[in-house]
């Protein structure tokens, strides 16, 4: 599950990476993991600070009462 998730990553990141470093470039693999980490601290930092006023309203439409 955990190499799905690092693959998808890696996968989004290595397309990021192809529109500013040629993808036969030697840097190449290199950018791709550091613009790989960035994309990993934005998903964490997205999940941590998410609000929980916007989980509330939400639910609310998931609710069939």
């Amino acid at each position: 599950m955990v190499a799905w998730i690092a693959r998808g990553l890696l996968v989004a990141a290595g397309s990021v990476t192809s529109w500013f470093v040629a993808n036969d470039a030697p840097n190449f693999g290199l950018v791709q993991i550091a613009v790989g980490l960035l994309l990993l601290s934005l998903v964490v930092s997205v999940i941590a600070f998410w609000p929980s006023s916007w989980t509330v309203k939400l639910n609310r439409f998931g609710k069939k009462d």
